[in-house]
């Protein structure tokens, strides 16, 4: 039986993860463990397809109070062309002080973390993101490409990349042109990895988050599956209610 292409391409991205950046995993999973435990939260920002390992971080199955993702409607798109499209959010995200205002909506704290996703780490969005938590007393982890971040020139007025910011950067082995399987007669490669690579990543620390935080004896508020019998059907109403109460204590 044949391979495909794509999946083997994808595995040995995921290959290259798990042999060279588990140290940087391990390393931001103590720093959120450390937030979360200390009643604080880990922020979660992306914009464009970097905004769907947010989304998969919390609330989704197997995720834990303590990650708060911070989504902007307009760095998503949900249309191709036109109000809500991907031509004006790729405008918008290159938009110097436009992320600030955005921010200005959250509440952030020293001893917090922030992860901030960007394949290309170039963009406005996400390098004045993780500049603003620096700002705020946080700790900064970036997911993104290491090869972008060792070739690419820096585009933003700071001459900052995003990976400059970091104190802590995880590699997501990706190409620089993300897309993976080469087609004949064309330039361009079709099948793009930065996705799975940025999801792999973040279900890895939000796993050893997990594992750090019941060592400290931390009481876990774990979203789950209703396939799960063995936990009571009111689960996900005490982890809501346990997610308002952190964000309420966090105001106060």
């Amino acid at each position: 039986m044949s391979k495909l292409q794509y999946t083997e391409k994808v595995s040995d991205v995921i290959r290259k993860i798990d042999e060279t950046q588990a140290g940087q995993i391990q390393a931001a999973a103590e720093l959120c463990a450390e937030a979360i435990h200390s009643g604080k939260f880990v922020h979660l920002f992306g914009s464009g397809h970097s905004v769907l390992p947010t989304q998969d971080m919390f609330p989704r199955y197997g995720g834990v109070v303590g990650f708060h993702p911070c989504m902007d409607p307009r760095l998503m798109w949900n249309n191709v062309i036109g109000p809500g499209g991907a031509r004006e959010l790729l405008w918008i995200e290159r938009q110097e002080g436009y992320i600030r205002n955005f921010l200005q909506s959250f509440h952030f704290q020293a001893g917090e973390v922030m992860i901030v996703y960007s394949h290309g780490g170039l963009n406005a969005a996400p390098v004045e993101c993780a500049l603003y938590a620096k700002e705020h007393g946080m700790k900064v982890v970036v997911v993104t490409s290491g090869e972008n971040y060792r070739k690419a020139k820096a585009t933003h007025s700071s001459g900052k990349k995003l990976g400059d910011v970091a104190d802590i950067m995880i590699d997501n082995c990706c190409p620089l042109e993300d897309s993976l399987v080469p087609i004949p007669g064309y330039a361009q490669k079709v099948g793009a990895s930065s996705t799975i690579a940025a999801v792999t990543i973040t279900q890895s620390i939000a796993s050893e988050t997990a594992l750090l935080l019941e060592k400290m004896g931390h009481k876990l508020s774990i979203f789950v599956s209703p396939n799960v019998v063995e936990c009571p059907q009111t689960n996900n109403d005490d982890v809501y209610a346990a997610y308002t109460k952190l964000v309420k204590d966090n105001r106060d």
